[in-house]
């Protein structure tokens, strides 16, 4: 008995722990009219390092491996190649693509 209220207690530890790291997003209509549904997505911090669409990650609800590069990794640096990579006030870099947009990249020293 003793043994099973410590595996309880660590798996409720370990689930809270777990949806501190994710916010719900409200349902919102885009301005072309279309609905996108609630969804979680990760609490924004200050790195892409545990971010689910990072490489090495894993969404929990779509089951995709990420696909971008760890900010300050050697593939950060293959990102936009050939680009002038310019950096925001807010310590964001990116670059201005074919469109005129900017593209987001991964942080460079």
């Amino acid at each position: 008995m003793k043994n099973l209220f410590f595996i309880l207690t660590f798996v409720f530890s370990c689930s809270l722990s777990y949806a501190q790291n994710q916010t719900w997003v409200n349902g919102y209509y885009k301005s072309d009219g279309t609905y996108v549904q609630g969804h979680y997505r990760q609490t924004p911090n200050s790195t892409n390092h545990d971010n689910w669409s990072t490489t090495q990650q894993k969404n929990p609800y779509t089951t995709e491996n990420g696909s971008r590069a760890k900010d300050y990794s050697m593939q950060a640096y293959n990102y936009g190649a050939g680009q002038t990579i310019y950096t925001g006030p807010r310590g964001g870099q990116y670059y201005i693509n074919s469109n005129g947009n900017k593209t987001y990249v991964p942080k460079r020293n």
